[in-house]
């Protein structure tokens, strides 16, 4: 047989491989609950936890030698249950409809020179390049990025973001309007997020709001490249981001980088992916006003019917570049079977081909709206 029985789980094990050119995921840090008795169509339990707030005074809690503990009425853990349906995914999608299936197709041909070359060199990421499934791995990884990123964008179902939820952010804290123009931007109002006027007041509201922060002590935030070009066209947050390119510092001789806090990444700009010894590195983003930055191509770019009186636009459909503020736990994942893997198909025609799919079962939902902000920039 030209193709051993080992072939779908080797290629189906760098499904699990992280990719720098997606990082949603890895910055959402997602809950996950992996069920592997559960199958499409039941659910999988993930738990929100809440503290209880209220701390009172401290004469509120003082307590007298007289007085008797074991009476008073007992309080246990605070968690919302959140039930996510399990459904089946599978890719390729097809060429001229994404929303219906298609197959993955290598030539017998294509294989066993491919499987030659490896035999001789040992790169395994050039075999991948070789027979194309490369492609089908960046399809898997590409789509499950964009999943986490729209789960995200749910938030804005809240309304707008303020000190006491999350929701959307338009730049100067605008909220939208019935009818169109949904937005409307005065001579001297700038449509772009702006550092002091709405970075600031978004990392306020958070801090306002008790989101927590992750375990560095800092939200994050996952910017498409037109809003990081807008942030960046503030001279501190430029001087900032610069830094994150020129590599990892001597800890023992910090007196060579007095900035060495924001030497965070071994990659180039912003502190995104690099290569060490030919192998891709996930990035470690930069630090920012409490925030820890990544930047993401694979945001989808929204439109909405403002006016710019500034950049002359009025009453027209403009398009903003989003920016994924958040903090822990705001989106779950439940996963059942046995995850991803990838799947053979049989009719192969008469062993001439080899057909294969990426399939999982799995269910996504953002847990906490309040712990995210989506926040926009206009371009113009």
């Amino acid at each position: 047989m030209w193709i051993d029985n080992d072939f779908p789980k080797l290629l189906g094990a760098e499904l699990y491989r992280p990719h720098p050119s997606y990082i949603v995921e890895m910055a959402v840090e997602p809950v996950v609950v992996h069920d592997f008795a559960k199958q499409p169509g039941q659910t999988v339990q993930l738990d929100r936890y809440r503290f209880w707030g209220a701390p009172g005074t401290k004469d509120s809690r003082e307590r007298t030698a007289d007085q008797t503990l074991g009476t008073a009425s007992s309080r246990s853990i605070v968690k919302d249950k959140v039930l996510v349906s399990l459904k089946e995914y599978t890719g390729p999608a097809d060429p001229t409809d994404t929303s219906a299936p298609s197959t993955f197709k290598v030539a017998r041909e294509t294989l066993l020179t491919a499987q030659r070359l490896l035999l001789d060199t040992g790169n395994l990421n050039v075999f991948h390049q070789s027979i194309g499934s490369l492609t089908l791995l960046d399809d898997y990884r590409r789509w499950r990025d964009r999943v986490f990123a729209d789960e995200l964008f749910k938030a804005e179902a809240n309304g707008a973001a303020d000190s006491t939820k999350g929701g959307y952010f338009y730049p100067l804290k605008k909220s939208k309007a019935a009818s169109a123009p949904f937005l409307t931007y005065a001579a001297g109002e700038s449509a772009k997020f702006d550092v002091k006027t709405d970075l600031l007041e978004v990392v306020k509201d958070m801090r306002k709001r008790n989101v927590p922060t992750f375990a560095d002590g800092y939200y994050r935030c996952i910017a498409d490249p037109t809003a990081m070009m807008h942030l960046r066209q503030n001279d501190a947050f430029r001087e900032i981001a610069r830094y994150a390119g020129n590599g990892m510092v001597n800890p023992m001789q910090p007196e060579l980088a007095p900035n060495a806090t924001f030497f965070r990444g071994m990659g180039p700009a912003y502190g995104q992916a690099g290569f060490v010894a030919g192998q891709p590195v996930m990035p470690s983003g930069f630090l920012f006003e409490g925030v820890r930055w990544f930047e993401s191509t694979n945001l989808p770019e929204k439109s909405l019917q403002v006016t710019v009186t500034d950049a002359s636009i009025s009453s027209a459909v403009t398009t903003a570049a989003p920016m994924l503020f958040f903090g822990p736990q705001a989106v779950g994942v439940g996963i059942g079977g046995n995850n991803a893997q990838i799947l053979l198909n049989n009719n192969d025609d008469f062993s001439r081909f080899i057909i294969m799919i990426w399939s999982l079962f799995a269910g996504f939902e953002i847990l906490n709206k309040d712990f995210v902000t989506v926040a926009y920039s206009f371009v113009y």
